[in-house]
């Protein structure tokens, strides 16, 4: 679902006397509601995968978000590649097929270096820097957080 299109859910709860507001769309659901004088929950999930398996991974994510910033912070000219959303890593396009990069590997700004899956699309993540592959810090298949690092370039 666009995100435009959920801003102006958003506006129209606000400027109406409704509590919650629930819309599908296809596999896709969003539901917004709220307390007595502010948002409290805004939630997006496809309409078949029940809440609970959807909550399982997010502790295990801030922790992995924990050792990557750790494992990339001691190097001073390493730069990181970070996810620009919430999903699934794969280090490939494809299963069985060899990843788009590797360690040591010398990659240039443009140069894809895996994918983010977010709501089923596949969105691709470019280096923004040239330089050689220091190190890949998500396994493939893992769920990432917004502004996680994912590769680090040297």
């Amino acid at each position: 679902m666009d995100i435009r299109k959920i801003k102006k859910l958003i506006e129209l709860l606000e400027e109406s006397d409704i509590g919650e507001l629930e819309i599908k769309e296809g596999e896709e659901s969003v539901r917004i509601s709220r307390g007595s004088s502010s948002m409290q929950t805004v939630s997006m999930m496809p309409a078949a995968v029940a809440p609970a398996p959807a909550a399982a991974p997010a502790p295990a994510a801030p922790a992995a978000a924990a050792e990557s910033t750790e494992a990339a912070a001691p190097a001073s000219n390493t730069h990181a590649v970070k996810s620009p959303m919430v999903g699934t890593f794969y280090a490939a396009p494809s299963p069985g097929a060899s990843p788009f990069v590797k360690v040591g590997q010398n990659v240039k700004p443009g140069d894809v270096v895996c994918i983010v899956e977010a709501m089923k699309m596949m969105n691709q993540i470019e280096a923004d820097k040239a330089g050689v592959v220091e190190a890949i810090l998500i396994e493939d298949g893992e769920p990432v957080e917004f502004d996680q690092p994912l590769v680090t370039i040297v």
